[in-house]
């Protein structure tokens, strides 16, 4: 994509958070500058400082900006932690099973070989709840194959019907309709 001394100088500037939540252990880090959105909020202010100095417009755009994301990422706040929490349950302290291979074991007890016909429903439906074709893959696929695994069926079929269903879901995400709703003016009149 760029060469590797623009991307290392992309990547120098590094903001770190450590002992999150009073963990020791946990910590994060991100390159602001590396990341699509912070270039353009870079290259925004570096715009308003050198087309007029005046930060009139700067603040103008971003109360209206501000309006949009709001609407959007309210949404976003509380979908994307529900399937980092469903996707790592696994990493628990009583060494329980995770949620996907829990609720695999008892959809193949209670479905039995029929589920390769709810495949692309579960599909649909994670990216109906998760807004995205990627993260109901990633949230069901496990499952899937896990289903598919205890039935002893094959989890190429069932994965890829998984994978059909989340991209029919994702046409109509919640995710996806506010957002289209909030880019367009019209967040809270989506009925």
């Amino acid at each position: 994509r760029v060469s590797s001394e623009f991307k290392g100088l992309l990547q120098s500037i590094s903001v770190s958070f450590s002992n999150i939540l009073g963990e020791t252990g946990v910590s994060a880090a991100i390159q602001p500058l590396y990341l699509p959105g912070g270039v353009l909020v870079f290259v925004a202010l570096l715009a308003a400082v050198l087309q007029s100095g005046s930060a009139k417009p700067l603040r103008e755009a971003f109360g209206e900006s501000s309006k949009t994301l709001i609407g959007a990422g309210f949404v976003l706040v509380f979908t994307i932690p529900m399937v980092r929490i469903f996707i790592n349950s696994g990493v628990n302290g009583a060494d329980l099973a995770s949620m996907p291979v829990t609720t695999a074991n008892f959809a193949s007890d209670l479905v039995g070989s029929a589920f390769p016909a709810l495949s692309a429903t579960v599909g649909a439906l994670g990216a109906f709840i998760a807004g995205s074709n990627t993260v109901s893959n990633m949230m069901f696929s496990q499952f899937q194959f896990e289903v598919a695994q205890t039935l002893s069926i094959s989890s190429v079929v069932v994965v890829s019907l998984q994978a059909v269903g989340a991209a029919a879901g994702n046409m109509i995400a919640i995710h996806n309709v506010v957002a289209a709703s909030a880019t367009v003016g019209l967040l809270g009149r989506e009925g």
